[in-house]
């Protein structure tokens, strides 16, 4: 038999609610309602339209009631690490946005707290300064506040009424124990935090509660947890690129790697459905292109990318991961400066400021799969890239050159097919451990091989 589910997917720059459709040996997803997000400058600082996003969210859900009445469940998956306090039942203020400067001062005062080395034993997180409990540290006034809600938590909050927190997005917070997956009771004591404010833990398939007549349940609410469960792979020895505004780029694992070399490296532990690792590092991702082309007034990027990839002269490679190009605006300045302040020859035109950050961000995925699998000892014959990345043959044609390995890029949707897997299994439509759920998807969506050349 054949069910409908409604996949919630929020994205940094953009949202989508897909309607799938999973039976045995069948799965399908479509998109029945597409919307845009991004942050808002207010006097204290750069937020989400948390309120705008959420009547999209229900939008979408009536859209995908209309194709199909007989959904019988409903997930939600978002980007990391932000939330909102929540009092009484009603949020304080919208969410900050994690490229809000307001963590500055507080990284150095969580640091002084506790050392960067045992945040790294306790959490086993890569230093990203826009991470959770930093944000935490950064707020006023915590005492007033019942709880917070990472956003996919607040969303099904507000739709079912019932607070949780789903533990793949948990998990990069920093304040979970990456031993025992509970919230850390002496890292929040040590930061100072109030333990009262941290809601019930939950895992991937759990169900919520429901809206109207429809059961909500827990996916891997961490859009890269999502995506990583419909990453096609027939192979264990795989790498995967999660291609987006980010560039989540590792390897999953049984057990966290918590080495001093690993923490050097900058790599990440983060919970994973089915209590895997999706041990990774994050890369700045298609965001450097995106900002491009919105500060040059949005020209058509197809002609930009065909453009670059006719170039025949050499460009100039940067450091993608450079924290100077995490904030919002004047991109194509950036990177120019980037390059003068090191003695090398900035971009001269658009197909060639392209042509730089392909170039440049193809150096830095396979890199990070190259380093992944040291750290980790975990053999990688083959790289996944899924996400909108995936669409960029210029992209993976380079990662395949670069690493000396075949590419399969797609699918587009792994997270929205991810998050309807998670829903479908919860609801005995399909059985079976991650890998059984990536056979499916290999078979629905049969990726495009770029091999070295």
């Amino acid at each position: 038999m054949t069910r409908a589910v409604a996949a919630v997917d929020l994205g940094a720059t953009s949202g989508r609610v897909m309607l799938g459709h999973v039976g045995h040996n069948e799965l399908s997803v479509r998109p029945v309602a597409r919307f845009p997000n991004g942050p808002v400058q207010r006097d204290d600082g750069l937020h989400w339209d948390i309120d705008a996003l959420y009547s999209h969210v229900l939008d979408g859900l009536a859209a995908a009631a209309r194709e199909d009445p007989e959904i019988c469940s409903i997930g939600v998956d978002s980007w990391a690490v932000d939330y909102a306090l929540i009092k009484d039942g009603r949020m304080l203020a919208a969410p900050f946005h994690y490229r809000d400067e307001r963590t500055v001062t507080a990284v150095t005062r969580v640091h002084e707290l506790v050392s960067p080395a045992e945040l790294y034993a306790a959490n086993g997180l890569q230093f990203l300064p826009f991470n959770t409990l930093y944000q935490l540290a950064a707020e006023a006034d915590l005492a007033g506040a019942d709880s917070f809600l990472l956003v996919p938590d607040l969303v099904n909050f507000w739709l079912t009424g019932e607070q949780f927190a789903e533990r793949t997005n948990a998990s990069t917070t920093g304040l979970l124990d990456i031993a025992t997956g509970r919230w850390d009771d002496g890292l929040v004591d040590r930061l100072g935090l109030p333990r009262s404010i941290f809601p019930t833990l939950i895992d991937p398939g759990t169900p919520v509660g429901r809206f109207g007549s429809v059961q909500v349940t827990a996916v891997g609410s961490h859009d890269t947890a999502s995506a990583v469960v419909a990453v096609p792979a027939t192979l264990d020895d795989f790498a995967y690129i999660s291609c987006g505004t980010w560039g989540l780029v590792g390897v999953e694992l049984d057990a966290p790697v918590l080495t001093e070399a690993s923490r050097a490296a900058n790599f990440t532990n983060e919970g994973g459905v089915d209590g895997r690792v999706r041990y990774l590092h994050n890369v700045m991702g298609l965001w450097l292109l995106s900002e491009c082309v919105r500060d040059w007034g949005s020209p058509d990027l197809g002609e930009l990318l065909a453009a670059a990839a006719a170039l025949e002269t050499p460009v100039t490679i940067f450091d993608a991961d450079d924290p100077g190009f995490l904030a919002p605006g004047d991109m194509p300045a950036r990177i120019a400066r980037w390059c003068v302040s090191r003695g090398l020859q900035p971009p001269e035109s658009r197909a060639a400021f392209v042509r730089s950050i392909i170039e440049s961000l193809s150096v830095a995925f396979v890199t990070a799969v190259r380093t992944a699998s040291e750290l980790s000892g975990k053999p990688v014959s083959v790289i996944h890239i899924v996400g909108g990345g995936s669409q960029n043959e210029l992209l993976c044609q380079l990662i395949a050159d670069r690493s000396g390995m075949p590419v399969l890029a797609g699918p587009v949707e792994a997270t929205a097919i991810g998050n309807v897997l998670i829903q479908a299994r919860a609801q005995g439509l399909v059985t079976g451990s991650l890998e059984s759920l990536r056979t499916l998807v290999a078979a629905a969506f049969s990726p495009r091989r770029y091999s070295p050349s």
